[in-house]
């Protein structure tokens, strides 16, 4: 097997786009600027999309899924986050229907999010998906 050692990556015209630090960070140089960005901050730890009853349709990062009770479902991390409640958790409606999600309770092993009607005076099972950001442990 062979390695590639490299520590920049520059355009032809000796602007470094990315570089790797002795821990294995990579900056990238941002858009139309001079400013780099964190490549691993700027991924998503996590991503669902599921049905109403927490099927899983697909996922990155998620081990398990629980419907808790009527639009209240939870999502368990294949590999944790590195704190509870620092991260934040976007889930959204996948149907086309009033209402909305939002984060319930975020853990270093688990998220939960509930799915509520257009009044916001009850949950519903809707279809839904979320997002996670933040540092894995």
């Amino acid at each position: 097997m062979s390695n590639l050692l490299v520590q920049n990556i520059k355009h032809t015209n000796n602007t470094t786009s990315m570089a790797i630090d002795t821990s294995g960070q990579v900056t990238i140089r941002g858009e139309s600027s001079a400013t780099t960005t964190n490549l691993q901050q700027g991924l998503a730890k996590m991503f669902v999309l599921a049905s109403d009853a927490a099927v899983v349709a697909d996922s990155l990062n998620v081990s398990g899924s629980t419907d808790n009770a009527t639009g209240d479902y939870s999502y368990t991390y294949t590999n944790n986050m590195n704190n509870s409640n620092t991260y934040p958790a976007n889930f959204a409606l996948l149907e086309n229907n009033a209402g909305c999600c939002y984060q319930r309770q975020v853990d270093s092993d688990a998220v939960r999010t509930d799915v509520i009607n257009g009044d916001g005076s009850a949950n519903r099972d809707r279809q839904h998906g979320g997002i996670v950001h933040g540092d894995l442990a």
